[in-house]
C-alpha cells in the first residue's frame, strides 16, 4: 500500500475531499465522487464499475481496514490523518473514519441495458435515499440495470451510494434523458413497460406474469407518473388495504421486482 501521512488540513492533495457536504448538494463538475463506510469501500474495491483514485482514512482505522487495502493497485494512494484533521477537510465528523475518491469514466448508453430481462426505470426521483434503496432492491432481486430519467438523482451521490449498500457501484446504469423517450426505446426493444400507479382500473401486479423482457417504471413520491407516461405503458398497481393506495416508491419497486423474480425462479405468475 502507498500510505501517505497528512497532518494538515490545508494539504493540497486532500482537494477532493473538501467540504463534501456542500459540493455533494451542488454537484461536482470534475467527475469525481466520494464514497463513504467500510461496506462501500469494499464493493468499490471488490466489483466496482469505476476507478478509485485515492482514500481518506482516520488513524485508527488503518488496521482494521489492513484486509480491504490490500486489494488496492499500488499507484492509488492512502491519505491517513488524525480524526480531528478528518473532520476539518470534510467539514463535519466522519464518524466511520472512511472516504474513497472515483472517478465515473464515461456513461453508459442505454443499449448497454437492453439485453436484460428485468429492468427498473426511475422517472423524477428526486430524494437520494430513494434512489440508493431503489438500486438496493433492484441488487436484491436480480434487476439487469436502472434506467434513470435527467430529473432523478445522481446514484453515485454519497449517500445514494451508502443507502444502496453499493449496488450503485456496480450495477449498470444510465442517467439521462426524459421518461417518454426511455419508453419508446424500451418497447422498441421488446420490454413490456409497467407503469406502477394507484389507478383503480390498473392490473393487480398479483395477477400478472412477467414477459421475457420487463421493465418496471416508478415516479416521484407524491405526484407519482403522468398520466401521458402510463398511458402508454402497461398500467399495474399493487393491492393494498381498502382506504389507502400509496406506499414509499422504494417499497413499489421492491415488490413488482420481488414478484417478476418470485416468477422468473419458480416459472409461473
Amino acid at each position: 500500500m502507498r500510505i501517505v501521512s497528512i497532518s494538515d488540513a490545508d494539504d493540497p492533495r486532500l482537494a477532493p475531499y473538501v467540504s463534501i457536504r456542500e459540493r455533494d448538494l451542488t454537484g461536482r463538475s470534475d467527475g469525481r465522487f466520494i464514497v463513504e463506510g467500510k461496506v462501500t469501500l469494499a464493493t468499490l474495491l471488490e466489483r466496482s464499475l469505476f476507478e478509485i483514485e485515492s482514500i481518506f482514512i482516520g488513524q485508527s482505522r488503518l488496521e482494521p481496514l489492513s484486509d480491504i487495502l490490500a486489494l488496492l493497485p499500488q499507484d492509488v494512494p492512502v491519505y491517513v490523518a488524525p480524526q480531528n484533521v478528518m473532520d476539518e477537510v470534510a467539514g463535519f465528523p466522519i464518524h466511520r473514519g472512511v472516504l474513497a475518491c472515483a472517478r465515473k469514466g464515461e456513461p453508459l448508453a442505454l443499449d448497454a441495458l437492453l439485453e436484460a430481462e428485468t429492468l427498473l426505470v426511475l422517472n423524477g426521483i428526486s430524494n437520494h435515499d430513494n434512489v440508493g434503496a431503489a438500486f438496493r432492491n433492484a441488487a436484491a432481486f436480480g434487476a439487469g440495470g436502472v434506467l434513470l430519467d435527467e430529473q432523478s438523482c445522481d446514484p453515485l451521490y454519497r449517500k445514494s451510494i451508502r443507502v444502496s449498500a453499493g449496488a450503485a457501484l456496480w450495477l449498470p446504469f444510465v442517467r439521462d434523458g426524459q421518461g417518454k423517450d426511455h419508453i419508446g426505446r424500451l418497447q422498441n426493444a421488446g420490454f413490456d413497460v409497467w407503469a406502477m400507479t394507484p389507478r383503480a382500473t390498473a392490473a393487480e401486479l398479483h395477477q400478472l406474469k412477467p414477459s421475457a423482457k420487463t421493465a418496471i417504471l416508478l415516479g416521484s413520491e407524491g405526484p407519482g407518473l403522468e398520466d401521458a407516461l402510463i398511458d402508454r405503458c402497461r398500467p399495474v398497481r399493487i393491492a393494498m388495504a381498502s382506504g389507502f393506495d400509496s406506499i414509499n416508491v422504494a417499497t413499489a419497486g421492491a415488490i413488482a421486482l420481488a414478484h417478476c423474480h418470485t416468477c422468473s425462479v419458480t416459472g409461473s405468475a
